[in-house]
């Protein structure tokens, strides 16, 4: 079952990648220095997004009923 379509998954993907690395990145050591674990947060929130991203399928989606996937159901 499938419910995040193409466009939304690429947006997870680029959001993703980039919530993920942000914090760790060594231009941006100062200010990821005073989120303190907030930062491990953010790297969590996104791989999750990632996750989503690559399996095309949320969980929070279907609580809410939502599908932007494109793709008829069988």
């Amino acid at each position: 079952m499938t419910n995040v379509g193409s466009l939304d998954r690429l947006l997870r993907l680029i959001l993703g990648t980039v919530l993920l690395a942000a914090p760790f990145l060594p231009g941006l050591a100062g200010v990821s220095a005073a989120w303190g674990a907030w930062k491990f947060v953010l790297a969590a929130v996104g791989a999750v997004m990632i996750g989503t991203a690559l399996f095309r399928f949320c969980p929070a989606y279907t609580l809410l009923g939502i599908n932007t996937c494109q793709i008829p159901k069988k």
